[in-house]
C-alpha cells in the first residue's frame, strides 16, 4: 500500500494473517517498525502504534488518501506536539480548541465560551460591526495575525466571529427561507454545529469568493498558518467538509496543528479534525 499508515491499520484489522508487512521508516529512524512489529499474527506493537492502526481504520477512504508515506514514530511525535500546546493554550473549564464540529457532531444551545473577548475596532484591525468577540486564545492569535499583516501594510477587515446557538439559528432560518434548505445546507450551518459558536472562527473580509482574490485575502491565505490559522472550508471539499468553499472562514487551531495538518494530512482541516477526536476518543 503506498500511503502512509495503511500497514498499520492491516496490523491490526488483519491480526490472523502471518505475513510480516514492514512500515514505511525515514533514514533517521532508530528503529524499524517492521522488527518491532515483527508479523501480524503475534501483534507485538507499540501501544501507541497499535492504537495509530486502530484509528486509521477507523477513518474515511479519502481521509487515509490524503496521508503521505512516512515514519509512524515522525506521525506520532508531531501528534504529541499538537496535544500538547492545545494543552498549555485552552483552559480546561472549555471545550478543547481541537472539538470537532461539524455536522455530525454539535454542541448544545447552552454552550458559550469562557470569557469571551469584544473584538472591537482598532489599531490592529477594523470590524464590520460592534456585536463581535472571540475566546481568548483566539483573540490572543487574532492580534498576532493582525501585527503580521500590518508589518506587510494590510490592515484585516474582520467580519463575523462567536455565534450564539440562538443567533446560528435564526441565520440558517433566513437562509432556508431564501435559497430553500438544499441550498442552505451547503452554506450556512445549523444551530449547533457551527464553527462559529466555539469562538475561534473568524470571516474575513467582504465574506464573498471574490475577497480571495483580494491582497487581503492572498495575505491571510498565504500566511494565516504560520500564526495557527486554518482554513476551514477548502475547494474541493464540500463532500468532506459538508460545505462549499469559503476562502474567508478561518479556525485557529495553534501552529502545531497547522504544520500537522499540512504535513500529514493535505493541508485538510476536517481530516486532522477527525482524527485527533477518534484519538481522543480510542482506548
Amino acid at each position: 500500500m503506498k500511503k502512509l499508515l495503511f500497514a498499520l491499520f492491516c496490523l491490526v484489522s488483519l491480526c490472523s494473517c502471518s505475513k510480516k508487512i514492514a512500515l514505511a521508516q525515514s533514514a533517521s529512524s532508530e528503529r524499524s517498525v517492521a522488527a518491532e512489529s515483527k508479523t501480524v499474527g503475534s501483534l507485538n506493537l507499540n501501544p501507541e502504534i497499535e492504537k495509530l492502526g486502530r484509528v486509521l481504520s477507523s477513518m474515511s477512504d479519502r481521509a487515509k488518501e490524503a496521508i503521505p508515506n512516512g515514519n509512524p514514530e515522525e506521525f506520532l511525535a508531531d501528534l504529541h506536539r499538537v496535544l500538547e500546546e492545545e494543552k498549555n493554550t485552552h483552559r480546561s473549564d472549555d471545550l478543547d480548541l481541537l472539538y470537532l464540529i461539524d455536522k455530525k457532531h454539535n454542541v448544545g444551545s447552552d454552550y458559550v465560551p469562557k470569557d469571551l473577548k469584544p473584538v472591537k475596532n482598532n489599531d490592529l484591525w477594523n470590524v464590520s460591526r460592534n456585536d463581535l468577540s472571540l475566546r481568548p486564545e483566539s483573540y490572543a492569535a487574532l492580534e498576532e495575525l493582525s501585527r503580521a499583516a500590518l508589518a506587510d501594510g494590510i490592515k484585516l477587515m474582520v467580519s463575523s466571529t462567536y455565534r450564539s446557538y440562538k443567533y446560528q439559528d435564526g441565520l440558517f432560518k433566513r437562509y432556508v427561507a431564501q435559497d430553500g434548505l438544499e441550498l442552505a445546507e451547503r452554506y450556512s450551518a445549523r444551530p449547533g454545529t457551527s464553527q462559529h459558536q466555539l469562538g475561534c472562527a473568524v470571516d474575513f473580509g467582504s465574506i464573498t469568493d471574490d475577497w480571495g482574490d483580494t491582497k487581503m485575502g492572498k495575505w491571510v491565505y498565504n500566511h494565516a498558518a504560520e500564526h495557527g490559522w486554518s482554513l476551514s472550508f477548502p475547494r474541493g471539499y464540500e463532500d468532506i467538509t459538508g460545505y462549499m468553499w469559503e476562502c474567508w472562514h478561518f479556525r485557529y487551531i495553534g501552529k502545531e496543528a497547522c504544520r500537522f495538518q499540512k504535513k500529514w494530512f493535505s493541508d485538510v482541516q476536517q481530516f486532522m479534525l477527525e482524527f485527533i477526536d477518534a484519538w481522543k476518543k480510542s482506548e
